[in-house]
């Protein structure tokens, strides 16, 4: 299993990455209706979904392994007045009891690591939510042109360490519609679809899943 390597967000300058993603008006809404409260931001970046969902009323715990990361979003709940309870550390192995969350948010993280860490943080994601509760998860699509491109970096048949950027070094993790649903057997998938996000110079595939925890083994 390759180390996990946080993101230097002092070299990241797009900022998107503090706006909100539309996905999550529609989780709001939804984990809202269900009555969910406490809510993980698994591999939270900057924070800008722990502070959407601080702002809306939910308990959030918001989990990273980038120290200047989490530095700037203990800034932003100091400017803006939250309750956010922030920690580092590596999603492999998340310092929560079992159950501890009603919903986890990962959008665009836990696909940072390889075959043997995918599978460990999805058995912790099932470990620390409530027996009824959802998670809204993000994974990189085989479809995706930089499965090929970067092909120089492969480290498994599923994953590749990118080699520029501001993400040079860092593993991502690449399946298809089969390979997911064989990933996530554990629990109910509720939704899954596959999104091309276009920029000005290139275009990316990701599955967005939704998953109910499995209470067949409870």
């Amino acid at each position: 299993m390759i180390p996990s390597r946080a993101w230097n967000w002092d070299t990241v300058k797009d900022d998107a990455w503090s706006i909100p993603s539309e996905d999550v008006y529609y989780y709001l809404e939804r984990w809202s209706k269900l009555g969910y409260k406490r809510l993980l931001d698994l591999g939270c970046g900057l924070g800008r979904h722990s502070i959407f969902f601080a702002k809306n009323g939910f308990a959030v715990d918001a989990f990273d392994l980038s120290v200047n990361g989490l530095e700037k979003l203990k800034e932003q709940t100091r400017q803006q007045k939250l309750n956010i309870h922030i920690k580092l550390g590596d999603m492999l192995v998340l310092p929560y009891d079992d159950g501890s969350f009603d919903c986890i948010l990962a959008y665009h993280s836990i696909y940072h690591t390889d075959s043997s860490g995918i599978e460990r943080v999805l058995s912790e994601i099932k470990r620390v939510l409530t027996k009824d509760g959802e998670a809204f998860l993000t994974f990189n699509s085989k479809s995706n042109p930089s499965f090929i491109q970067n092909s120089p970096g492969r480290i498994d048949e599923n994953t590749v360490l990118k080699t520029e950027g501001y993400e040079m070094d860092i593993p991502h993790y690449y399946a298809d519609a089969d390979e997911l649903k064989a990933l996530l057997k554990d629990f109910q998938i509720i939704k899954m679809r596959q999104i091309e996000d276009i920029d000005e110079t290139k275009s990316h595939w990701h599955y967005f899943v939704t998953i109910k925890k499995s209470t067949m083994d409870e």
